[in-house]
């Protein structure tokens, strides 16, 4: 098999017109820079954000032409819209009269879209990374299906996914019809990473653009089939890839992992008012590592100190889900892709992880409605 060259994708894609009919998508400067891995290639198309919904078959024959080629497993496109160069900024909007302070969202703003099949959509995130907020994800997804309800995860964390290595899963998804992605599954979880789309040693250094279009395709062209709850393992901040789901994305709520330390706690502070800016509800706190219990003695020690994300949940009038505790058999059954839910199911820390399932969905499928529609978010 000859390899192709980003300038051979580039070349193939000079074949498809522009929106106008006249010229093509290269010379008009509306292609990224093209991303090859495993046979597959990457790239976006800038297009006005006016027409960037009907401009979606232009993409689809995008993606067609650079398949059609030898050599080539899959294209990966996506339509970024920006405004034009140039263009004036946005008039202000008058302040809204006192007592109606909620912002109305601009005109052009994208609705959110619900993914056919998945009743309810939650967010697990922190506000720093090593708070073991992936572990605690999967594990959680875990704990709703031992439950008895239909999940599946997404991977939202572009730059260093680890799901994969989680669930122990290796491989490639397989597209259906040419279209949809089939998830990958394993413990009966389904779950969509970009690590089963690009090897694992690869770096990517996508800007946010890129990183925002590929997450929501990953989002909405997934065959997840029936769910009850999809579980969306955050990158850990507060940047475009929360902002992107909490504005495009149908969230019913947010779980915050934070340790005890000060430090962590105030970093998770950050992630929580992120999510109160944009109207997701607070579904609670889980402190992960909060104690360690030492195996030959079986004395508790609070490395990390303890209590704080319980502190922090009653100052600000948040759930607290539960603690987790520091445990090397949770670290090694992550590690082997056998998180201690599905491999240690009786065993206490699997308890622990199967009591804060419970306490999340019994906000979530109780009778009041968590879902809220969030404003778009607008910087000038």
């Amino acid at each position: 098999m000859s390899d192709v060259t980003s300038k051979d994708v580039l070349e193939r894609l000079k074949t498809v017109r522009g929106p106008d009919m006249t010229g093509n998508i290269v010379d008009l400067g509306m292609v990224s820079e093209v991303f090859i891995s495993d046979g597959k290639a990457y790239f976006s198309i800038t297009v006005p954000s006016d027409k960037a919904k009907d401009l979606e078959p232009l993409r689809l024959a995008a993606e067609r032409v650079v398949k059609e080629m030898p050599g080539m497993k899959g294209a990966f496109a996506a339509l970024t819209a920006d405004k034009k160069a140039g263009s004036p900024p946005p008039r202000p909007q008058a302040a809204p009269a006192q007592g109606h302070a909620h912002p109305h969202p601009p005109r052009g703003a994208a609705p959110k879209q619900t993914i056919p099949g998945v009743k309810t959509m939650i967010a697990v995130a922190s506000g720093k990374g090593g708070v073991g907020k992936s572990t605690t994800s999967v594990n959680i997804a875990l704990g709703l299906q031992a439950l008895g309800y239909k999940v599946g995860i997404l991977d939202a964390d572009i730059y260093g996914p680890s799901v994969p290595r989680l669930l122990g899963i290796s491989g490639r998804p397989q597209q259906i019809d040419g279209r949809l992605i089939k998830p990958m599954e394993n413990y009966g979880l389904k779950s969509m990473s970009m690590g089963f789309l690009v090897d694992e040693e690869v770096a990517m250094i996508w800007r946010g653009p890129m990183i925002q279009s590929a997450l929501l395709q990953m989002l909405r062209e997934v065959a997840w089939g029936d769910l009850d709850v999809l579980v969306i393992d955050m990158p850990p901040g507060t940047g475009d890839v929360q902002l992107t789901l909490a504005q495009q994305a149908p969230l019913s709520g947010a779980v915050i992992v934070s340790t005890p330390q000060d430090l962590a706690l105030l970093d998770a502070r950050k992630a929580i008012n992120m999510f109160k800016k944009v109207e997701v509800p607070l579904l609670g706190l889980v402190e992960n590592m909060s104690h360690f219990i030492c195996p030959n003695c079986g004395t508790s020690h609070d490395i990390f100190g303890h209590g704080g994300a319980r502190a922090e949940a009653e100052k600000i009038g948040a759930p607290f889900l539960g603690e987790v505790p520091l445990a090397l058999t949770i670290r090694e059954q992550s590690d082997a892709g056998a998180p201690v839910v599905v491999s240690a199911p009786d065993g206490p820390h699997a308890r622990v992880y199967r009591e804060i399932a419970a306490r999340l969905a019994e906000k979530l499928f109780s009778n009041e409605p968590l879902a809220r529609a969030a404003p778009a978010i607008v910087f000038e």
